[in-house]
């Protein structure tokens, strides 16, 4: 089967490897039909992700189709691919909190991902994708990465939150704090970004210049902050925003250390929640919202290619991210 590699930063090549013929116990093998790609396999391309060694086969973002029955769903079964694998024994997994599981292991990350033809995956980690097309179930994964974060947030209709960075994690994160019933605005140096979410999904609220959101009404500040720009100095300029008694969801991940003055924080009684990955109910939640018609998974496609023109077109993709939302390979 042909797979698609990143050899080293900026080398991304197309290779033969065996078709995996038969799965370890408790495992099911699935025939890969879309893979989305996102800001880590970017980054991967880059040479900028922190947990990663090369050569690997990206691709974490997968629909695919059962190779044979597994549990209760027959051969050919539509599944979305959880693809946190996670120990099953560490204290977080004991706590039912697997997504940041201690020993956690991504597809496309920590090991092979599922840009090629099959791959071997937990059946624990398969979700039927009734109701939903080969491309649309490919963009659950990273919808529940903004449903998972706002299920850490705490939020609640009628609060003011802010989303900082425009880009797919936060058009998620905002689409679903909008369906908790939050007022939702969106923050992001990009004029381009801010206008394609507004222009797809009826955000009105729309900030290019955090200093003007310092005056008038929103002086105040926000009742929760979602920060998914990955920039460090940007989750410390947001703690200018925070509303008293309000919640900082990091929803990013940045190498070093965040400062922010320890005074304020305790006078605002804020809380920092961390947000990782996604749980077996966020995709549940995702699912349902896009077949309820909550989620306009057209709006989020940008592109559909066929992995043989990845070689080519994926440094062009990496260089000009600012009008893309979601890209799907098809393998």
């Amino acid at each position: 089967m042909t797979c698609g590699i990143c050899v080293e930063p900026g080398r991304f090549e197309l290779r033969q490897a065996p078709l995996p013929v038969e799965a370890p116990e408790g495992w099911a093998l699935v025939d890969i039909a879309a893979v989305g790609l996102c800001g880590t396999d970017y980054h991967i391309f880059e040479g900028k992700h922190p947990y990663l060694r090369y050569p690997r086969v990206i691709g974490h973002e997968l629909s695919g189709r059962l190779v044979e029955a597994a549990g209760d769903s027959p051969a050919g079964t539509l599944v979305v691919v959880n693809p946190y694998l996670s120990c099953g024994r560490c204290r977080a997994c004991r706590r039912g909190k697997p997504n940041c599981c201690e020993r956690i292991e991504v597809l496309g990350v920590h090991r092979d991902g599922g840009l090629c033809r099959r791959i071997a995956v937990p059946v624990g980690n398969l979700y039927p994708a009734e109701g939903l097309g080969e491309t649309t179930a490919a963009m659950v994964e990273f919808l529940a990465i903004g449903a998972h974060a706002v299920s850490r947030s705490g939020i609640q209709a009628g609060d003011r939150v802010l989303v900082t960075g425009a880009g797919p994690i936060g058009i998620g994160t905002a689409l679903f704090a909008r369906l908790a019933g939050a007022e939702v605005h969106l923050l992001d140096l990009s004029r381009r970004r801010l206008e394609l979410a507004g222009a797809r999904f009826g955000f009105e609220r729309l900030h290019c210049d955090p200093a003007t959101m310092l005056t008038g009404d929103l002086a105040e500040g926000f009742d929760a902050i979602c920060d998914a720009t990955g920039n460090g100095k940007a989750i410390e300029a947001g703690f200018a925003h925070l509303a008293h008694g309000s919640t900082y969801v990091l929803v990013s991940v940045v190498k070093g250390q965040i400062a922010f003055e320890d005074a304020e924080f305790h006078k605002r009684e804020t809380r920092i929640v961390g947000s990782r990955n996604a749980l077996g109910s966020d995709f549940e939640r995702v699912m349902a919202a896009i077949r309820e018609g909550e989620i306009d998974t057209d709006a989020l496609l940008s592109a559909e290619i066929a992995l043989e023109d990845l070689p080519e077109r994926l440094p062009l993709l990496a260089a000009d991210r600012e009008t893309l939302i979601k890209v799907i390979v098809r393998p």
